[in-house]
């Protein structure tokens, strides 16, 4: 390759030489060659070409009339060697050619390129945590496209990346080429992955009213445990420290600190590379309650008084935005019922450092008169608008409120479709008009889970289990499941609509199939059922759920001389049709009290539209929890109950109450209740009625948090009784004879899934109970 370098001495350099004074032969000879060297340079840039003819060689895709367009020389001009140069530099600047000669011969310039090869395969190797599925988006080359070596490296930036986004930090990627005939190669992105850089602790400064293991459940991010080389979930994420600033900001200001501040995040890596000390500086300021609750109107439609009387929150509750919000909701709510419209409340908060209280002053006033004018959605790809937009309370043409908007955000959040939601106001075509850009960016919502299971009631299972949350992009959830235990076979097979009839009435159909061969009793059953639900929220926490079905029940296996004539009567098949409806009341996640929630569910159903049976049974469950020292411990109570009525003939098994080993610990499942005394095995055989209790605390152990360990106590009594059919059997007990246990519960938080072991006593039991002094519950997935 000729290259033509321009150089001559500068005026100052021409003085500089001439000061010098040598003292010595060899600094004379060096400088002479630097002005022989000169000179040389400057007669060569000097010389002009003039070129008549253009020869090009070594192309084979691209023509010789692109070549010639490239180099941008005129046949017949005179160019200079400088030209020629720059000549040369364009070509190269293509990115077309892997080499470029230019050479002057006469009146005739030979042009030699050597053009970049065609990619034939791309390969990746070396990639063990990352499939090819999941790296070969993200990059750029493309088998038969021309090679690129800087295409290769942005590439192979690419592929780090990903593998930084994983928590991979130290991984290497490195492109390579294999030559092959016909000027084609293969590339190969050659990758050394490193070791994962782990979040090894979390700590914080600044913190006094909550321990560092209060605080650490509140993040999403978590530290490295015992089973770090098997569980990737404490794999150190850099953008997820942005939503651990919020999770912690929202946990401090609902408990009514005002004035909490995060200072810096600060993720330090280690000295050798694989893992990170993340530690959050903040300040905590003072937890503020409510003073005077007040409401004025600068609305004469809208009478303060009648504001008044449906705030819900009270002088004396610990300060939290979720209840200025939820306040505001209801107020809004009630102008609309009034037909105002343009009505904006504004809370007016009023600090009492001395007393650490906030007065708020809630104020009805006029808000401008802003319409929506359209609601804009993009980013979804799969997810139908209509999904988007019925998360609105607002359509176009109605009011502009900032607050509803804020709220319609969330709502898409919560839907889990999205990775990232963004939703702006911008001014619309005039003055009183806004317009609303929703930008989302959807995530995958299907999983297909392989789940292997143990619990002491049903021994080792396997389980294959399909979902998808967002079937055809209609927001509907669509669930496959199979599984097997020791002695027992299931499938089901849902389908739900959230938003049926374009309400906010959820949908659901479902099929079942249960067989079990001598599972924890002495006979088989089966039993198979179609069941369709229509649910609906009755206030911000409560929510009714109806349904209608059928099934088909059998009971079969049964052994002459060992089982309990009762069980002999009812064996055979039996269909039912049956409604019912139930009512949940939660407030323990959503609730106003993050500290304390309840909830509250009651149901009934009614079997007797047609099949076998005639019956009206109704349960009832309720359960309270509070955090307690500073929400290290948590104490919980349960109370259940049941009551079966047959209108007509007898029960069956399928029809009455039993208690598993999780609602009385202590127990088998099947362990109490009503028996035969006289039959060999004592099946149990159910009662019309059961009610339990059951008293629990959870708290720390002190170990270090990484183990995720922590321990509880308990305390249950309960007891299933009375059978309506006892015929052919007169030693059966079926009183109401209470039933109690005690013991100590390990817990163990793992990402392959929680671990409960318990080991308890019974105190009260008849002799013919079966009791159980451990119980172990695991699921794995993976």
């Amino acid at each position: 390759m000729s290259r033509h370098v321009l150089f001559s001495p500068s005026p100052v350099m021409r003085q500089f030489i001439g000061a010098l004074r040598f003292r010595s032969l060899s600094a004379l000879f060096a400088v002479l060659l630097i002005i022989s060297g000169s000179l040389i340079v400057a007669s060569a840039s000097a010389q002009t070409f003039s070129f008549s003819r253009f020869d090009v060689v070594g192309n084979a895709r691209i023509s010789d009339s692109a070549v010639l367009t490239y180099a941008a020389i005129t046949p017949g001009s005179t160019v200079s060697g400088a030209q020629v140069n720059d000549a040369l530099q364009r070509l190269q600047n293509t990115g077309l050619f892997e080499t470029v000669e230019i050479t002057p011969r006469g009146n005739t310039l030979v042009i030699s390129v050597q053009e970049y090869p065609t990619i034939n395969i791309i390969s990746i190797e070396g990639n063990e945590r990352l499939d090819d599925d999941a790296l070969l988006p993200v990059i750029s080359s493309t088998p038969r496209r021309t090679y690129s070596p800087s295409v290769a490296e942005q590439d192979a930036n690419a592929i780090a990346e990903a593998y930084r986004l994983s928590g991979r930090l130290t991984a290497t990627v490195t492109p390579r080429i294999i030559r092959l005939a016909d000027n084609r190669v293969n590339l190969v992105f050659e990758i050394a992955e490193g070791r994962v850089v782990e979040t090894e602790r979390i700590s914080f400064v600044g913190n006094r009213a909550y321990s560092d293991r209060r605080l650490r459940r509140v993040l999403e991010s978590t530290q490295a445990g015992l089973l770090r080389q098997i569980i990737r979930r404490d794999t150190f994420i850099a953008e997820r420290i942005a939503l651990d600033r919020q999770l912690l900001s929202d946990f401090y200001l609902d408990r009514g600190y005002v004035d909490f501040q995060i200072l810096s995040v600060t993720p330090e890596l280690a000295r050798g590379r694989d893992a990170y000390f993340v530690t959050f500086n903040m300040r905590e300021g003072q937890s503020f309650s409510l003073g005077a609750v007040s409401t004025t109107s600068e609305i004469p439609e809208a009478d303060a008084a009648q504001y008044q009387e449906i705030i819900r929150i009270r002088s004396g509750q610990t300060y939290s935005p979720r209840l200025i919000e939820t306040t505001i909701s209801r107020m809004e709510a009630l102008a609309t019922q009034q037909g105002l419209r343009f009505v904006r409340i504004e809370p007016r908060i009023t600090r009492n450092d001395e007393a650490r209280t906030l007065d708020v002053e809630f104020l009805i006033r006029r808000g401008e008169r802003v319409f929506v004018e359209r609601i804009d959605i993009e980013g979804n790809v799969t997810t139908l608008d209509s999904v988007i937009r019925r998360q609105f309370t607002t359509v176009e043409g109605d009011p502009f409120d900032p607050r509803a908007i804020r709220q319609a955000a969330e709502r898409i959040r919560a839907t889990g479709f999205f990775a990232d939601v963004d939703v702006e106001s911008r001014p619309g075509t005039s003055a009183d008009q806004i317009i609303v850009d929703v930008d989302v960016e959807e995530q995958p919502t299907g999983t297909l889970g392989f789940s292997a299971s143990f619990s002491t009631d049903t021994g080792p299972g396997l389980a294959v289990n399909f979902a998808e949350a967002n079937f055809l992009g209609r927001g509907q959830s669509l669930d496959f499941g199979f599984n097997t235990t020791d002695g027992s076979r299931a499938f089901n097979l849902s389908f739900t609509e959230p938003a049926f009839l374009s309400r906010d009435l959820e949908l659901g159909l479902s099929a079942f199939y249960t067989e079990t061969t001598d599972q924890n009793r002495d006979f088989d059953t089966l039993d198979i059922g179609l069941r369709t639900s229509l649910g609906f929220p009755v206030s911000t926490f409560g929510r009714v759920n109806t349904y209608f079905g059928v099934q088909q029940n059998e009971i079969s296996g049964l052994v002459a001389g060992r089982s309990s004539p009762i069980l002999f009567a009812e064996q055979g098949d039996r269909a039912l049709a049956f409604v019912g409806m139930q009512y949940a009341y939660d407030t323990r996640d959503g609730g106003l009290d993050p500290t304390r929630g309840v909830r509250l569910q009651f149901g009934v159903e009614y079997a007797g539209l047609g099949g076998d049976t005639d019956y009206l049974r109704a349960t009832f469950l309720g359960i309270a929890e509070q955090k307690i020292l500073r929400e290290d411990v948590t104490l919980r109570a349960s109370f259940e109950g049941g009551a079966l009525e047959m209108l007509g003939g007898t029960n069956r098994l399928s029809d009455r109450f039993f208690l598993s080993s999780r609602q009385m610990r202590g127990f088998d499942a099947f362990g109490i209740g009503p028996r035969d005394i006289a039959a060999t095995n004592q099946d149990a055989l159910g009662g019309n009625f059961f009610s339990v209790a059951r008293f629990e605390a959870a708290f720390p152990l002190g170990l270090p948090d990484e183990y995720g360990i922590s321990g509880g106590m308990f305390y249950d009594v309960g007891t299933v009784w009375g059978l309506d059919n006892k015929a052919g059997a007169s030693t059966v007990d079926d009183g109401q004879h209470l039933r109690s246990s005690v013991g100590v519960s390990i817990f163990w938080d793992t990402a392959i899934g929680p671990l409960r072991f318990n080991f308890s006593r019974a105190l009260d039991f008849e002799s013919y109970d079966r009791t159980r002094d451990f119980d172990l519950t695991v699921e794995t997935r993976f």
